[in-house]
């Protein structure tokens, strides 16, 4: 205790230069822990975009692909699925729910999905939460829509308000389907997934919509009177894809080989697990590579108390001297050196758990809202512990060369003036 108090009274004495070094510590270990606590967050939204679904189905592609356009809405299908093929699968004895999903339009650089009421009692993501309204209810009759809380948000979209949709998935379209516009009905709470960038729409409607189309080409104006309609005539012809739950989880694999061998047309069934453990490891680069940057900040950091303590020696040569002459031993000596180190990079590592948690409280609604990463502001976890006791031991690691310069400083040499 004696040398941890003289330790912190010479700290005390070069305090200007003993708190840069701290705050040079405290600012790469928040970076690695908030680099880490980055990458764990998102690769777990990442895996909980969708849960509680057995198969996903679409046309014949890759399953990275199908599960991009019709999970994460990203990219076009490179074919349909016809609703009778759809229907047959559907009628399996092995199939306990399915939910059709057809896309292809959108509203204002959001994509619009067409699908059925099942779709919010079926579809799941985290751990097995199910969707939520925060506003309103689901869409009943024809032109009634239900946003995701970020169209909602970013759109300032409230219940009761008119929306056009547009033709095609392009972020701007010029043609539109303003002769048939929709109402919303209701507002999903948000789910930090691409739900919340989904305009929700029933099939029947996406049939309406694509009345007296031509060829990509809209009909005549007044060619389509949008009052006859009637919504159980609208049935779809083909549909995008379908999610798919079993009653049994033994027999994923004997409807997945079905699928995939269906002869009336080319289809494909993927487990998204599967696919989403394949499509976060083409990432695994990038995700190396964050974190190997944060390891060289937080060397920088440590090589930085290096450095200060090393050039302090020579000013403190006098300082050992004096020790020595008064009784202290060479390990003494050695081991004030190391608590001075000990003590600067625990201080560090505390100062950066504080700068984290800061930082977090105010960039987790940012990232949120801008990447739909959810962030929580939870203790640490054991592998951020272990990190900060490999910080806390590379500290200890790195005092050990000015401890031993200054263990080997003789009285001799610490008195001795030099011109």
């Amino acid at each position: 205790m004696a040398i941890i108090k003289l330790a912190l009274k010479s700290l005390y004495n070069r305090r200007t230069t003993a708190l840069l070094t701290v705050f040079a510590i405290a600012v790469s270990v928040s970076l690695l822990l908030g680099v880490e606590r980055v990458r764990t967050q998102a690769k777990e939204n990442f895996a909980n975009t969708i849960s509680g679904t057995d198969l996903i189905i679409g046309a014949r592609t890759g399953p990275v692909q199908l599960l991009l356009y019709s999970v994460f809405r990203i990219g076009n299908a490179t074919n349909n699925i016809s609703w009778q093929s759809y229907q047959d699968i559907a009628n399996q004895k092995s199939v306990k729910w399915s939910v059709p999903l057809s896309l292809g339009d959108s509203h204002r650089g959001y994509r619009v999905l067409g699908t059925n009421t099942d779709y919010f009692k079926h579809y799941q993501f985290g751990q097995s939460q199910s969707l939520q309204f925060s506003h309103g209810k689901p869409f009943n009759t024809l032109f009634e829509a239900v946003v995701g809380a970020e169209v909602a948000k970013n759109l300032n979209y409230n219940i009761g308000d008119k929306i056009i949709i547009a033709h095609g998935a392009g972020s701007t379209s010029f043609t539109k389907h303003d002769q048939m516009p929709f109402t919303i009905t209701g507002i999903l709470a948000p789910t930090s997934t691409p739900v919340d960038k989904t305009v929700h729409v029933s099939l029947p409607a996406i049939e309406a919509i694509h009345l007296g189309w031509n060829n990509g080409a809209p009909p005549i104006a007044g060619s389509v009177d949008n009052t006859q309609l009637d919504i159980d005539s609208l049935q779809p012809k083909v549909i995008t894809a379908a999610l798919v739950g079993l009653s049994s989880k033994i027999r994923v694999f004997q409807l997945q080989r079905f699928i995939n061998q269906y002869k009336q047309e080319p289809l494909q069934a993927i487990i998204p697990g599967v696919a989403l453990h394949e499509l976060w490891s083409m990432m695994g680069v990038a995700e190396q590579a964050l974190v190997v940057i944060s390891g060289f900040v937080v060397a920088s950091g440590l090589l930085g108390m290096l450095t200060m303590i090393l050039a302090s020696l020579n000013e403190r040569r006098r300082e050992m001297a004096i020790l020595r002459a008064v009784g202290a031993r060479p390990l003494q000596i050695f081991f004030l050196m190391i608590s001075e180190a000990g003590i600067l990079a625990l201080a560090g590592a505390l100062l950066g758990v504080i700068m984290l948690f800061s930082m977090l409280l105010i960039a987790q609604p940012l990232l949120q809202d801008s990447f739909g990463i959810l962030i929580t502001v939870s203790a640490l976890t054991l592998y951020e512990w272990q990190l900060l006791g490999l910080v806390l031991v590379s500290g200890l690691a790195i005092g050990v060369v000015p401890s031993i310069r200054a263990y080997r400083m003789s009285l001799a040499d610490g008195m001795t003036i030099r011109v």
